[in-house]
């Protein structure tokens, strides 16, 4: 049984810094594209970041680009997600997924999905 748990959510400031980690099981990790998606209060879930199997590449949203940085280690099935110069409009539960298509992580086609992570940023 796949497995995807998120950690590392809570409560910061406009400005401040947060990490995600998502820690997989179940799965042959490596293998797998793994991407960092968000739903707003009231919106649609959206994408905001991926890293390929190696770590090798890495795409961001245009929201985030800059702030935030995609990483992976996969001696530990691990995912994480540094969010830097966080503001309101971060204000999201975070969803970690693992996806076998690389051209697939920015529409959200990916295969496993964790039941997310609370971020809030209080302004």
């Amino acid at each position: 049984q796949v497995q995807l748990v998120e950690s590392g959510g809570g409560l910061v400031q406009t400005g401040n810094s947060l990490a995600l980690s998502c820690v997989a099981s179940g799965l042959t990790f490596s293998r797998y594209t793994m991407g960092w998606y968000r739903r707003a209060p009231g919106k649609e879930r959206e994408f905001v970041a991926a890293v390929s199997w190696d770590g090798g590449s890495t795409y961001y949203a245009k929201s985030v680009k800059g702030r935030f940085t995609i990483s992976r280690d996969n001696a530990n099935n691990t995912v994480y997600l540094q969010m830097n110069a966080l503001n309101p409009e971060d204000t999201a539960v975070y969803y970690c997924a693992a996806g076998a298509r690389w051209s697939l992580a920015v529409e959200g086609g990916m295969d496993y999905w964790g039941k997310g992570a609370l971020v809030t940023v209080s302004s």
